[in-house]
Protein backbone atom coordinates (compact mmCIF):
# COMPACT_ATOMS: atom_id res chain seq x y z
CA UNK A 1 0.00 0.00 0.00
CA UNK A 2 1.23 3.34 -0.73
CA UNK A 3 2.81 5.48 1.99
CA UNK A 4 0.54 8.55 3.55
CA UNK A 5 3.54 10.94 2.54
CA UNK A 6 4.12 9.52 -1.04
CA UNK A 7 0.50 10.31 -1.50
CA UNK A 8 0.82 13.58 -0.07
CA UNK A 9 3.79 13.91 -2.71
CA UNK A 10 1.38 13.32 -5.34
CA UNK A 11 -1.14 15.33 -4.43
CA UNK A 12 1.03 18.31 -4.08
CA UNK A 13 2.52 17.56 -7.16
CA UNK A 14 -0.99 18.14 -8.99
CA UNK A 15 -2.30 21.07 -6.58
CA UNK A 16 0.79 23.30 -6.08
CA UNK A 17 1.26 23.75 -10.20
CA UNK A 18 -2.27 25.26 -10.33
CA UNK A 19 -2.10 27.02 -7.36
CA UNK A 20 0.91 29.03 -8.33
CA UNK A 21 -0.59 29.56 -11.74
CA UNK A 22 -3.64 31.41 -10.02
CA UNK A 23 -1.43 33.11 -7.65
CA UNK A 24 -0.35 35.07 -11.16
CA UNK A 25 -3.56 34.97 -12.50
CA UNK A 26 -5.21 38.46 -13.19
CA UNK A 27 -6.10 40.22 -9.30
CA UNK A 28 -9.83 40.55 -8.49
CA UNK A 29 -10.21 43.58 -7.25
CA UNK A 30 -12.93 43.85 -3.70
CA UNK A 31 -13.88 47.06 -2.25
CA UNK A 32 -12.85 47.91 1.10
CA UNK A 33 -15.43 47.61 3.18
CA UNK A 34 -16.76 44.90 1.04
CA UNK A 35 -18.09 42.18 3.77
CA UNK A 36 -16.01 39.23 2.00
CA UNK A 37 -13.37 40.86 2.37
CA UNK A 38 -11.56 39.58 5.20
CA UNK A 39 -9.47 36.04 4.53
CA UNK A 40 -8.97 37.36 1.13
CA UNK A 41 -5.19 37.42 -0.07
CA UNK A 42 -3.25 40.45 -1.24
CA UNK A 43 -2.29 39.81 -5.03
CA UNK A 44 0.41 42.37 -5.27
CA UNK A 45 2.61 44.47 -2.81
CA UNK A 46 0.60 47.70 -1.89
CA UNK A 47 2.49 50.76 -0.99
CA UNK A 48 2.05 54.11 1.09
CA UNK A 49 0.64 56.71 -1.28
CA UNK A 50 0.92 59.13 1.20
CA UNK A 51 2.28 59.51 4.81
CA UNK A 52 0.31 57.51 7.86
CA UNK A 53 -0.75 59.67 9.98
CA UNK A 54 -0.47 62.39 6.69
CA UNK A 55 -0.49 65.56 8.75
CA UNK A 56 0.92 66.27 12.46
CA UNK A 57 -2.25 65.76 15.08
CA UNK A 58 -2.51 66.02 18.47
CA UNK A 59 -3.18 62.53 20.23
CA UNK A 60 -5.18 64.22 23.14
CA UNK A 61 -7.81 66.91 23.76
CA UNK A 62 -5.43 69.44 25.44
CA UNK A 63 -3.67 72.63 24.40
CA UNK A 64 -1.41 72.83 21.98
CA UNK A 65 1.53 75.33 23.00
CA UNK A 66 4.78 76.25 21.62
CA UNK A 67 7.53 74.24 24.22
CA UNK A 68 10.10 77.59 23.79
CA UNK A 69 6.74 80.06 25.38
CA UNK A 70 6.50 77.57 28.54
CA UNK A 71 10.26 77.84 29.42
CA UNK A 72 10.71 81.59 28.64
CA UNK A 73 7.84 81.94 31.12
CA UNK A 74 8.89 79.72 33.96
CA UNK A 75 12.20 80.87 33.55
CA UNK A 76 10.46 84.40 34.13
CA UNK A 77 8.96 83.21 37.30
CA UNK A 78 11.87 81.41 38.61
CA UNK A 79 14.83 82.79 36.67
CA UNK A 80 17.75 81.77 39.26
CA UNK A 81 16.63 78.20 39.77
CA UNK A 82 16.47 75.95 36.09
CA UNK A 83 14.89 72.91 37.69
CA UNK A 84 12.39 75.50 39.71
CA UNK A 85 11.49 76.69 36.54
CA UNK A 86 10.45 73.60 34.68
CA UNK A 87 8.28 73.08 37.63
CA UNK A 88 6.97 76.27 37.94
CA UNK A 89 3.20 77.17 37.15
CA UNK A 90 2.58 79.04 33.95
CA UNK A 91 -0.76 80.99 32.87
CA UNK A 92 -0.76 81.68 28.88
CA UNK A 93 -3.60 82.99 27.26
CA UNK A 94 -6.43 80.75 25.18
CA UNK A 95 -5.65 81.38 21.08
CA UNK A 96 -8.07 79.34 18.28
CA UNK A 97 -9.71 76.59 18.54
CA UNK A 98 -8.62 73.63 16.20
CA UNK A 99 -11.34 70.54 16.13
CA UNK A 100 -10.59 67.36 14.45
CA UNK A 101 -11.35 67.99 10.52
CA UNK A 102 -10.46 71.50 10.68
CA UNK A 103 -7.80 73.00 8.43
CA UNK A 104 -4.51 73.63 9.78
CA UNK A 105 -4.29 76.91 11.75
CA UNK A 106 -1.44 79.36 12.45
CA UNK A 107 -0.83 79.12 16.23
CA UNK A 108 -0.41 82.49 17.48
CA UNK A 109 2.88 82.66 19.77
CA UNK A 110 2.49 83.23 23.57
CA UNK A 111 -0.67 81.20 23.57
CA UNK A 112 -2.37 77.70 24.20
CA UNK A 113 -4.85 76.59 20.95
CA UNK A 114 -7.27 74.30 22.46
CA UNK A 115 -7.24 71.35 20.87
CA UNK A 116 -9.11 68.09 20.08
CA UNK A 117 -7.87 64.80 19.52
CA UNK A 118 -6.98 63.77 16.11
CA UNK A 119 -7.19 67.58 15.49
CA UNK A 120 -4.14 68.72 13.15
CA UNK A 121 -1.40 70.73 14.86
CA UNK A 122 -1.91 74.66 14.51
CA UNK A 123 1.41 75.82 12.64
CA UNK A 124 3.92 76.76 14.89
CA UNK A 125 2.87 74.62 17.90
CA UNK A 126 5.04 71.73 18.96
CA UNK A 127 3.60 70.47 22.22
CA UNK A 128 0.50 69.30 23.42
CA UNK A 129 -0.84 70.07 27.52
CA UNK A 130 -4.09 67.55 27.75
CA UNK A 131 -7.00 69.11 29.07
CA UNK A 132 -7.04 67.20 32.54
CA UNK A 133 -3.36 68.83 33.37
CA UNK A 134 -4.91 72.76 33.19
CA UNK A 135 -6.55 74.79 35.59
CA UNK A 136 -9.49 75.12 34.90
CA UNK A 137 -9.10 70.90 33.77
CA UNK A 138 -12.14 72.11 31.28
CA UNK A 139 -12.37 73.77 28.17
CA UNK A 140 -13.86 77.16 29.01
CA UNK A 141 -13.46 79.50 25.95
CA UNK A 142 -13.55 78.07 22.74
CA UNK A 143 -13.21 80.48 19.38
CA UNK A 144 -12.70 78.14 16.17
CA UNK A 145 -11.82 80.11 13.06
CA UNK A 146 -13.92 82.66 11.63
CA UNK A 147 -15.58 83.18 15.23
CA UNK A 148 -14.85 86.26 17.41
CA UNK A 149 -11.49 86.95 18.88
CA UNK A 150 -10.67 84.24 22.11
CA UNK A 151 -10.27 85.09 25.63
CA UNK A 152 -9.43 84.15 28.74
CA UNK A 153 -6.57 82.34 30.10
CA UNK A 154 -5.37 78.69 31.21
CA UNK A 155 -2.75 77.39 33.99
CA UNK A 156 -0.35 75.10 33.34
CA UNK A 157 0.92 73.36 36.89
CA UNK A 158 4.97 72.53 35.20
CA UNK A 159 6.34 72.17 31.74
CA UNK A 160 6.36 68.90 29.88
CA UNK A 161 8.95 67.54 26.78
CA UNK A 162 8.64 68.97 23.92
CA UNK A 163 6.61 67.23 21.49
CA UNK A 164 4.70 65.55 24.26
CA UNK A 165 1.13 64.36 22.70
CA UNK A 166 1.89 65.02 19.05
CA UNK A 167 1.59 62.54 16.17
CA UNK A 168 4.27 63.55 13.74
CA UNK A 169 3.35 63.05 10.19
CA UNK A 170 4.45 59.58 8.61
CA UNK A 171 5.11 58.42 11.93
CA UNK A 172 3.31 55.24 11.31
CA UNK A 173 4.21 55.03 7.94
CA UNK A 174 5.84 56.88 5.42
CA UNK A 175 4.77 57.93 1.72
CA UNK A 176 6.38 54.54 0.05
CA UNK A 177 6.50 52.28 2.26
CA UNK A 178 5.37 48.87 2.11
CA UNK A 179 1.81 48.14 3.39
CA UNK A 180 1.51 44.63 2.51
CA UNK A 181 3.04 42.48 0.13
CA UNK A 182 1.58 40.24 -2.22
CA UNK A 183 0.31 36.61 -0.42
CA UNK A 184 -0.88 38.08 2.76
CA UNK A 185 -3.91 37.52 4.29
CA UNK A 186 -6.63 39.88 4.70
CA UNK A 187 -7.12 40.12 8.55
CA UNK A 188 -9.64 43.09 9.74
CA UNK A 189 -6.55 45.22 11.09
CA UNK A 190 -4.92 44.63 7.80
CA UNK A 191 -8.21 46.12 6.42
CA UNK A 192 -8.20 49.00 9.02
CA UNK A 193 -4.47 49.71 7.15
CA UNK A 194 -5.61 49.79 3.90
CA UNK A 195 -8.55 52.11 4.70
CA UNK A 196 -6.00 54.00 6.40
CA UNK A 197 -4.28 54.51 3.71
CA UNK A 198 -7.00 55.07 1.61
CA UNK A 199 -7.26 52.36 -0.22
CA UNK A 200 -11.01 52.05 -1.55
CA UNK A 201 -10.24 48.55 -3.87
CA UNK A 202 -7.76 45.63 -3.24
CA UNK A 203 -6.38 43.75 -5.59
CA UNK A 204 -6.68 39.96 -3.95
CA UNK A 205 -5.94 36.74 -5.54
CA UNK A 206 -8.82 34.76 -7.49
CA UNK A 207 -9.79 32.02 -5.35
CA UNK A 208 -9.61 28.29 -6.24
CA UNK A 209 -12.83 27.26 -7.94
CA UNK A 210 -13.63 23.36 -6.81
CA UNK A 211 -16.52 21.61 -8.00
CA UNK A 212 -17.39 18.87 -5.41
CA UNK A 213 -19.43 16.18 -6.72
CA UNK A 214 -20.96 13.59 -4.37
CA UNK A 215 -21.92 10.00 -5.67
CA UNK A 216 -24.35 7.41 -4.55
CA UNK A 217 -27.41 5.99 -5.16
CA UNK A 218 -28.19 5.68 -1.54
CA UNK A 219 -27.43 9.50 -0.65
CA UNK A 220 -30.86 10.94 -0.67
CA UNK A 221 -30.56 15.39 -0.07
CA UNK A 222 -30.33 16.50 3.47
CA UNK A 223 -34.21 17.19 4.79
CA UNK A 224 -35.74 15.07 2.12
CA UNK A 225 -37.70 12.26 2.49
CA UNK A 226 -35.31 9.01 2.12
CA UNK A 227 -36.34 5.62 0.65
CA UNK A 228 -35.56 2.47 2.07
CA UNK A 229 -31.40 1.44 2.32
CA UNK A 230 -30.65 5.61 1.84
CA UNK A 231 -28.90 7.99 4.25
CA UNK A 232 -28.79 11.67 4.06
CA UNK A 233 -25.86 13.54 2.18
CA UNK A 234 -23.04 14.64 4.43
CA UNK A 235 -20.57 14.66 2.56
CA UNK A 236 -21.51 17.63 0.14
CA UNK A 237 -22.27 20.13 3.30
CA UNK A 238 -19.51 19.03 5.24
CA UNK A 239 -16.76 19.13 2.59
CA UNK A 240 -18.10 22.45 1.23
CA UNK A 241 -17.94 24.19 4.25
CA UNK A 242 -14.16 22.48 4.91
CA UNK A 243 -13.34 24.04 1.52
CA UNK A 244 -15.29 27.27 1.31
CA UNK A 245 -13.62 27.95 4.97
CA UNK A 246 -10.01 26.89 3.51
CA UNK A 247 -10.84 30.31 0.63
CA UNK A 248 -12.14 28.11 -2.57
CA UNK A 249 -15.33 29.02 -4.26
CA UNK A 250 -17.13 25.69 -4.40
CA UNK A 251 -20.20 24.20 -6.57
CA UNK A 252 -21.52 21.10 -5.82
CA UNK A 253 -23.33 18.57 -7.99
CA UNK A 254 -24.43 15.18 -6.67
CA UNK A 255 -24.93 11.77 -9.04
CA UNK A 256 -25.99 8.55 -8.76
CA UNK A 257 -24.21 5.28 -9.69
CA UNK A 258 -23.99 5.75 -13.08
CA UNK A 259 -20.13 6.89 -14.84
CA UNK A 260 -22.17 8.06 -17.85
CA UNK A 261 -23.65 11.05 -15.85
CA UNK A 262 -20.72 11.63 -13.92
CA UNK A 263 -18.66 11.94 -17.29
CA UNK A 264 -21.04 14.15 -18.56
CA UNK A 265 -21.07 16.43 -15.14
CA UNK A 266 -16.96 16.81 -14.80
CA UNK A 267 -16.41 17.65 -18.53
CA UNK A 268 -19.34 20.36 -18.79
CA UNK A 269 -17.58 21.64 -15.98
CA UNK A 270 -14.17 21.17 -16.44
CA UNK A 271 -13.22 24.66 -18.37
CA UNK A 272 -14.62 26.80 -15.37
CA UNK A 273 -13.36 25.23 -12.28
CA UNK A 274 -9.30 24.29 -11.12
CA UNK A 275 -9.86 21.63 -9.26
CA UNK A 276 -12.72 18.62 -9.76
CA UNK A 277 -13.00 16.68 -6.08
CA UNK A 278 -15.13 13.32 -5.88
CA UNK A 279 -16.55 11.81 -2.56
CA UNK A 280 -17.63 7.86 -2.87
CA UNK A 281 -16.84 5.44 -5.13
CA UNK A 282 -13.19 4.18 -5.10
CA UNK A 283 -13.93 1.14 -2.91
CA UNK A 284 -13.71 -2.11 -3.99
CA UNK A 285 -17.50 -2.54 -4.56
CA UNK A 286 -18.97 -3.74 -7.47
CA UNK A 287 -20.96 -0.37 -8.17
CA UNK A 288 -17.85 2.05 -7.60
CA UNK A 289 -19.03 4.87 -10.24
CA UNK A 290 -16.14 7.45 -9.69
CA UNK A 291 -13.63 4.53 -10.33
CA UNK A 292 -15.89 2.80 -13.36
CA UNK A 293 -15.57 6.59 -14.72
CA UNK A 294 -12.52 7.66 -14.34
CA UNK A 295 -10.03 5.33 -14.71
CA UNK A 296 -10.29 4.62 -18.40
CA UNK A 297 -9.82 8.83 -18.16
CA UNK A 298 -6.29 7.66 -16.34
CA UNK A 299 -7.32 8.77 -13.01
CA UNK A 300 -5.11 6.61 -10.68
CA UNK A 301 -6.71 4.56 -7.74
CA UNK A 302 -5.22 3.36 -5.15
CA UNK A 303 -4.93 2.03 -1.37
CA UNK A 304 -3.07 4.08 1.12
CA UNK A 305 -1.51 2.29 4.43
CA UNK A 306 -3.98 4.80 5.75
CA UNK A 307 -7.07 4.26 8.44
CA UNK A 308 -9.45 5.91 7.83
CA UNK A 309 -9.16 6.91 4.35
CA UNK A 310 -7.24 4.07 2.83
CA UNK A 311 -8.96 4.43 -0.77
CA UNK A 312 -8.15 7.34 -2.81
CA UNK A 313 -7.83 8.39 -6.13
CA UNK A 314 -5.76 11.67 -7.86
CA UNK A 315 -5.18 12.37 -11.48
CA UNK A 316 -6.57 14.87 -14.38
CA UNK A 317 -9.64 15.30 -16.13
CA UNK A 318 -8.06 15.47 -19.09
CA UNK A 319 -10.50 15.13 -21.55
CA UNK A 320 -11.28 18.40 -24.68
CA UNK A 321 -7.84 19.57 -23.85
CA UNK A 322 -8.51 20.62 -20.61
CA UNK A 323 -6.23 18.83 -17.41
CA UNK A 324 -8.20 19.50 -14.58
CA UNK A 325 -6.59 18.06 -10.97
CA UNK A 326 -9.13 15.23 -9.66
CA UNK A 327 -9.06 14.10 -6.32
CA UNK A 328 -11.18 11.25 -4.98
CA UNK A 329 -12.15 10.57 -1.64
CA UNK A 330 -13.56 7.84 -0.03
CA UNK A 331 -17.75 7.98 0.79
CA UNK A 332 -17.77 7.58 4.52
CA UNK A 333 -17.80 10.92 5.97
CA UNK A 334 -15.62 10.86 8.35
CA UNK A 335 -12.89 9.07 5.69
CA UNK A 336 -13.77 11.82 3.17
CA UNK A 337 -13.38 14.64 6.08
CA UNK A 338 -10.18 13.24 7.33
CA UNK A 339 -8.73 12.77 3.39
CA UNK A 340 -9.74 16.73 3.13
CA UNK A 341 -7.97 17.69 6.37
CA UNK A 342 -5.01 15.53 5.18
CA UNK A 343 -4.37 15.98 1.22
CA UNK A 344 -6.01 19.44 0.19
CA UNK A 345 -6.38 21.90 3.65
CA UNK A 346 -2.46 22.47 3.83
CA UNK A 347 -2.22 23.68 0.27
CA UNK A 348 -5.03 25.60 0.04
CA UNK A 349 -3.83 27.10 3.78
CA UNK A 350 -0.88 27.81 2.12
CA UNK A 351 -2.73 29.78 -0.75
CA UNK A 352 -4.58 31.90 1.65
CA UNK A 353 -1.59 32.76 3.13
CA UNK A 354 -2.26 30.31 5.99
CA UNK A 355 0.19 28.27 8.10
CA UNK A 356 -0.10 24.84 5.66
CA UNK A 357 -0.06 22.62 9.04
CA UNK A 358 -2.27 22.52 11.95
CA UNK A 359 -0.92 22.56 15.33
CA UNK A 360 1.11 19.71 16.51
CA UNK A 361 2.17 18.89 20.09
CA UNK A 362 2.73 15.84 21.76
CA UNK A 363 0.28 14.54 24.83
CA UNK A 364 0.54 11.69 26.94
CA UNK A 365 -2.40 9.43 26.41
CA UNK A 366 -4.76 8.82 28.93
CA UNK A 367 -5.30 5.27 28.13
CA UNK A 368 -4.35 2.64 26.26
CA UNK A 369 -4.97 2.08 21.93
CA UNK A 370 -4.65 -0.27 19.73
CA UNK A 371 -4.15 0.13 15.95
CA UNK A 372 -3.29 -1.70 12.73
CA UNK A 373 0.54 -2.69 12.37
CA UNK A 374 0.88 -1.74 8.64
CA UNK A 375 -1.61 1.69 8.71
CA UNK A 376 -1.26 4.76 9.61
CA UNK A 377 -4.14 5.33 12.28
CA UNK A 378 -5.97 8.81 12.51
CA UNK A 379 -8.30 8.91 15.84
CA UNK A 380 -10.66 11.80 16.83
CA UNK A 381 -10.09 12.57 20.51
CA UNK A 382 -10.15 15.28 22.82
CA UNK A 383 -8.13 16.65 26.07
CA UNK A 384 -9.19 16.13 29.49
CA UNK A 385 -8.64 18.41 32.26
CA UNK A 386 -4.91 17.75 33.16
CA UNK A 387 -4.05 17.57 29.24
CA UNK A 388 -4.36 14.29 28.58
CA UNK A 389 -5.86 12.77 25.09
CA UNK A 390 -8.79 10.07 25.02
CA UNK A 391 -9.26 8.92 21.95
CA UNK A 392 -12.89 7.40 19.86
CA UNK A 393 -13.01 4.56 18.19
CA UNK A 394 -11.46 4.26 14.77
CA UNK A 395 -15.17 4.10 12.61
CA UNK A 396 -15.40 6.21 9.74
CA UNK A 397 -18.84 6.04 9.56
CA UNK A 398 -19.34 8.14 13.54
CA UNK A 399 -20.38 11.66 12.36
CA UNK A 400 -21.44 12.77 16.12
CA UNK A 401 -17.93 11.36 17.15
CA UNK A 402 -15.93 13.78 14.36
CA UNK A 403 -18.07 16.62 15.29
CA UNK A 404 -16.98 16.27 18.86
CA UNK A 405 -13.23 15.93 18.01
CA UNK A 406 -10.96 18.48 19.46
CA UNK A 407 -7.83 17.06 17.95
CA UNK A 408 -6.51 14.19 15.36
CA UNK A 409 -4.40 11.69 17.31
CA UNK A 410 -1.72 10.14 14.92
CA UNK A 411 -0.19 6.48 15.72
CA UNK A 412 2.09 5.66 12.77
CA UNK A 413 2.79 2.56 10.37
CA UNK A 414 4.72 0.14 13.14
CA UNK A 415 3.09 0.93 15.88
CA UNK A 416 0.45 -1.69 16.88
CA UNK A 417 -0.12 -1.24 20.65
CA UNK A 418 -0.12 1.87 22.91
CA UNK A 419 -0.41 1.94 26.82
CA UNK A 420 -2.03 4.43 28.32
CA UNK A 421 0.86 6.91 29.56
CA UNK A 422 2.58 6.70 25.98
CA UNK A 423 3.53 10.15 23.79
CA UNK A 424 1.26 10.56 21.09
CA UNK A 425 1.30 13.13 18.28
CA UNK A 426 -1.71 15.44 18.27
CA UNK A 427 -3.18 17.98 16.05
CA UNK A 428 -5.50 20.40 17.09
CA UNK A 429 -8.53 21.33 14.95
CA UNK A 430 -9.98 24.93 14.90
CA UNK A 431 -13.13 25.51 15.85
Amino acid sequence: MRTVTAHTALVRGLLDPMLAELAQATPEHVGIGHPELAGRVIAIDLTAATPLPPFENSQMDGYAVRHRDLLEAAEAAEPADPAAARSASITLPIGRTVAAGDAPIPHAPGTASPVMTGAAMPVGADTVIPVERANPAHFTELSRAGDPEPSGTVTFASTPPRGEFVRARGSDLPAGATLLTAGTRLTPARIGLLAGAGVAEVPVRVRPRVLLVATGDEVADPGAIRTAGQIHDANTPLLAALLTGLGAEVRTRRTGDTAAELQHILTAAAESVDLIVTSGGISAGAYEVVRDALTEYGVEFAGLALQPGGPQGLGRWAVNGSAVPVLCFPGNPVSSALSAELFVAPALRGYAGRPEALPVEQRTLAHELHSPLHKHQVRRGRLDADGRVHVTAPGSHLLADLAAAELLAHVPVGVEHLPAGSPIEIWRLHD
